[in-house]
């Protein structure tokens, strides 16, 4: 992470106000790398009034006078450093922290922030609105490149991953759906509260809140849990839930190819808000939008996209946005290589189609903030992956494909690193191959 380093002479300075990533001005701090976050949230959909208490557990990188959290509209009340009352002040959608003393590098501390307020949406952005949104019957926090500042204080970059735990608290009778295994579920006084554990070092734009009124399935899958839910305003033997019924069929034709599922439970969420115009991949539990199960057919193809995240995105994450490829790209050549296992398209078809209609002086990497979720991030990305499989050959693209979830994950990489990789794994020079397949300003020649 970046910030501001401790002088020679002792004193302590103020981390960076952002993580330097310029295609999210203003998103991550410096300074501190969070282990952990307990999350105690309770929402009031009458009110839309959500009220949290957030401990966060993190080590300083830099000796720190002052540190930031995102935290986007709500009231702080109180800040704690290690139990001392701690100085707060709102900048924007910064929250500025200043303890009571110095926090030495390499020091663990813990920062408990109690807030409260009514959440709201980030501005629109390519994919929509991210962030909070209240529903009809409760709400749908997701978004991406940003989303959770919007209802907890967070180091909001895919470079800063940690584990969590997630209490939700909402009134009896609605569901609190979050990532990883549900610990367990109680009600008391009129009130549910939901306790979820991702156990796995998470982005935080990969954490999600939903609720409301959902028909939610529990059970397992290859000895690990599974929770899928679908919005009560969806059919309850429509697409939606027939889509997710495949889950677990889908999680282990990819684990035949990308190595073992790297998370400890399954699932994935239909909602049934027409503003959720896309489908993400938060992890271990995949959240869809509506648009995909309009057809009156399951839509099995965007299960499989969000799921093949679940290496690449998730377990392996950006540590930069301009990289945004190496999440989409091969999601969507998983989503073609499921398409041919499932008998629905052939892989060469796929490739022939989309190699046709690209523009090729669009790259897949950084392609500027506007095109990070255009065509040449997602679609010229996937035929750079499969450029790659036809010079190196099927056994040595998977045993890259193994390799570089299993070496890399639970942590972040760039291009560079995959390149590298890729050319140690195959014994030989790629990067040239790579460059042509995914920056070159005209249609490379077919492998």
């Amino acid at each position: 992470m970046g910030g501001c380093t401790r002088g020679d002479d002792g004193r302590f300075r103020a981390g960076a106000a952002d993580a330097g990533d310029p295609y999210v001005p203003g998103a991550g701090n410096g300074g501190y790398d969070v282990a952990h976050y307990r999350l105690k949230v309770r929402y009031d959909p009458g009110s839309d009034r959500l009220t949290g208490e957030a401990t966060i557990t993190a080590t300083a990188t830099a000796g720190l006078s002052r540190f930031n959290l995102d935290l986007a509209g709500l009231a702080v009340d109180r800040v704690r450093v290690d139990g001392a009352p701690a100085r707060h002040r709102r900048d924007g959608n910064e929250l500025v922290v200043t303890p009571a003393h110095g926090l030495a590098s390499g020091k663990s501390f813990t920062t408990e922030v109690t807030y409260a307020g009514v959440p709201q949406p980030l501005p629109s952005g390519e994919l929509g609105s991210g962030g909070f949104h209240a529903t009809g019957d409760g709400a749908i926090a997701l978004g991406q490149p940003e989303s959770a500042s919007t209802w907890f204080p967070v180091d909001d970059h895919p470079s800063d991953k940690a584990t969590y735990d997630i209490e939700v608290t909402v009134p009896d009778g609605l569901a609190a759906l979050s990532n990883g295994v549900l610990r367990s579920r109680a009600s008391r006084d009129g009130w549910t509260t939901w306790s979820w554990s991702e156990g796995s070092p998470m982005a935080s734009y990969l954490t999600t809140l939903v609720i409301g009124n959902y028909r939610v399935s529990t059970g397992s899958h290859a000895g690990k849990p599974m929770v899928t839910a679908v919005a009560a305003g969806l059919p309850a033997d429509g697409p939606a839930a027939a889509s997710l019924a495949r889950t677990g069929e889908i999680v282990d034709f990819l684990a035949s190819l990308f190595g073992p599922y790297p998370f400890d439970a399954y699932g994935g969420i239909a909602v049934a808000d027409d503003r959720i115009r896309y489908a993400l991949e938060t992890q271990s539990r995949p959240v869809y939008g509506p648009g995909f199960f309009r057809g009156g057919r399951p839509d099995t193809e965007v299960v499989a996209h969000e799921l093949a995240h679940q290496w690449f995105g998730d377990s392996v994450s950006v540590a930069r946005w301009s990289d945004i490829w190496l999440n989409e790209g091969f999601a969507t050549y998983a989503e073609w290589l499921w398409t041919e296992h499932d008998g629905s398209r052939t892989l060469a078809r796929s490739f022939a189609t989309q190699y046709a209609a690209t523009d090729w002086t669009r790259p897949s990497v950084d392609p500027g903030r506007p095109a990070m979720f255009g065509d040449a991030v997602y679609q010229r990305g996937a035929l750079a992956v499969h450029a790659l499989r036809r010079a190196v050959g099927d056994d040595t693209f998977f045993r890259i494909l193994r390799g570089w979830t299993t070496e890399r994950r639970d942590g972040t990489a760039t291009t560079a690193d995959f390149v590298a990789y890729a050319e140690r794994a195959a014994g030989r020079p790629l990067r040239a191959l790579l460059d042509a397949w995914l920056v070159g300003g005209t249609a490379p020649a077919l492998p």
